[in-house]
């Protein structure tokens, strides 16, 4: 597929837009692909509730909401509307934290993992996704990105 015929890029120009916001732009129309390609990818979950499987597994304990609000960037209202989906899907937990009856820890039930397992072939369809769209991409301009984004991100949260 030739991407800049199907995004319509020939018609796109900087023009006097300063690059950074072109880029910010860019990085938003590519979320908004990004999620419709992943939504369609699993028929069960949204990719925005896959995402908030990762990142639950990604924490060192069972976070708590406010703690997955911080890794996933959203607001406590929105991770608590994600959680409550999962919840009544059987995918995650929310149990009482032992110390502070106030905060709620999430636990990823093993539906959710054996869910996963079946749905990603141990991680090669995830890998080959990645794989399709990083095509093409050198380790150098990766490193590049990566290092700009976070730059970024710590700006955005100095705001």
């Amino acid at each position: 597929m030739n991407y800049e015929k199907e995004m319509n890029m020939n018609n796109v120009e900087f023009g006097d837009m300063p690059p950074q916001a072109f880029l910010l732009g860019l990085l938003s129309a590519f979320d908004n692909r990004y999620q419709a390609a992943a939504d369609a990818f699993f028929k069960e979950i949204t990719w925005k509730q896959f995402f908030a499987i990762i990142c639950i597994n990604l924490c060192k304990e069972a976070p708590t909401i406010n703690e997955l609000s911080d890794v996933m960037g959203c607001s406590h209202q929105n991770v608590k509307q994600i959680l409550l989906k999962l919840e009544k899907k059987g995918f995650v937990s929310m149990v009482p934290d032992e110390y502070d009856k106030r905060k709620q820890r999430i636990f990823v039930t093993e539906e959710a993992m054996e869910f996963l397992e079946e749905n990603d072939n141990n991680g090669q369809q995830s890998q080959y996704i990645i794989g399709r769209i990083f095509e093409g991409v050198d380790d150098k301009s990766l490193k590049t990105t990566v290092q700009t984004i976070m730059k970024m991100e710590r700006n955005l949260s100095e705001l």
